[in-house]
């Protein structure tokens, strides 16, 4: 297949760059109470967004600080996506990935027309909506990225035995990745009406998921071991080394914002522990958790996609460039001619 530009893959890579950060910024606000900071939108405080003086930005209320640097930061986002959409129209032949690059662009829309209309209601629910649509548009745009890349176009089928195994395990992996982070982000947007049992029942659900991903994430590992893909290979080790900090991270999550489990009050090091809220171990940990939680959506995302390009058994072949369908449609085409006049 013709080399195509590298634009659109750079446009993708640049705003990967830009949506992690977003993620976790987010998650930043979150954790210190602050998506009310600024009650106005799309104005800050009266002021066009981008007009709002930095040094009151830079110098003020950190709560402050963060907001309008979330707000600045997505503005970044959507003006990366509308040149990613431009570079894809102009520079990529394949009509379906005009169609994806349209879609992130309306991900992008939308997803800022929640947090405006978050502040603009002070809901949490609509809070809880914008932090799961987030990770959802991150899961996007690593496709886009994969889409773009080298990798994807240089691919070379494999017939590896257990390949239906690998795709099936990292489709459900990438499911389980991103249930768990609605479950998280249903933890960090609490209703504040909420029950004792309605806060236990969602703290179980997310562990029981916790302990689903570990598995799924053990048996990917495994089963990418006998595959002669590298590329796969190394992509199940970093997922499972994602999952193990992120249960680790997760449990450092529990004790600073909750305290050492009770079974732990013999520990001297636990009877002692005050849990101080919005301190700097608390922000960093939970902020952390997020971040790796977006980053093991991101690689079960880049897994999933790479098995179902490296392995046809599911349908990959569907998702295929132009170019190669219309090679092997001519390929179909000159064989049955050659039958036809032997």
């Amino acid at each position: 297949m013709p080399r195509q530009t590298p634009w659109p893959h750079r446009f993708a890579v640049a705003l990967l760059c830009a949506t992690f950060p977003l993620i976790w910024i987010g998650g930043l606000v979150t954790t210190m109470d602050a998506g009310m900071a600024v009650e106005d939108w799309p104005t800050t405080y009266g002021y066009n967004l981008f007009l709002y003086p930095w040094d009151t930005w830079i110098f003020g209320p950190f709560d402050l600080f963060i907001e309008h640097g979330h707000r600045l930061l997505g503005s970044l986002v959507g003006m990366i996506t509308i040149g990613l959409v431009v570079a894809v129209f102009l520079g990529d032949r394949r009509s379906w990935m005009k169609a994806v690059a349209i879609i992130a662009l309306l991900g992008v829309i939308g997803q800022g027309v929640l947090g405006g209309m978050r502040v603009l209601f002070d809901d949490r629910q609509l809070a809880m909506i914008h932090g799961c649509v987030g990770p959802a548009f991150f899961a996007l745009v690593v496709a886009i990225t994969t889409f773009c890349s080298h990798y994807w176009h240089e691919a070379k089928i494999s017939s590896a035995p257990n390949g239906r195994k690998v795709q099936r395990l990292a489709l459900v992996t990438l499911g389980l990745a991103y249930f768990q982070l609605v479950l998280g982000a249903g933890l960090r947007h609490l209703p504040i009406d909420a029950t004792v049992g309605y806060f236990r029942a969602v703290v179980l659900f997310h562990l029981l998921m916790a302990a689903a991903l570990a598995v799924h994430a053990v048996l990917l590992f495994r089963a990418t071991r006998g595959v002669s893909e590298m590329m796969l290979a190394k992509r199940g080790t970093t997922i499972l080394a994602f999952v193990f900090f992120q249960i680790a991270l997760g449990s450092g999550t529990w004790v600073v914002k909750y305290g050492w489990p009770s079974w732990f009050g013999d520990y001297s090091f636990a009877a002692g522990y005050t849990v101080q809220t919005n301190s700097i171990l608390q922000v960093i940990v939970t902020t952390a958790h997020v971040a790796n939680g977006s980053m093991i959506l991101a690689h079960t995302t880049a897994m999933a996609i790479g098995a179902l390009r490296v392995f046809p058994f599911l349908g990959a072949t569907d998702v295929r460039s132009d170019a190669s369908t219309s090679e092997r449609t001519n390929e179909a085409v000159r064989c049955a001619g050659l039958r036809h006049t032997t």
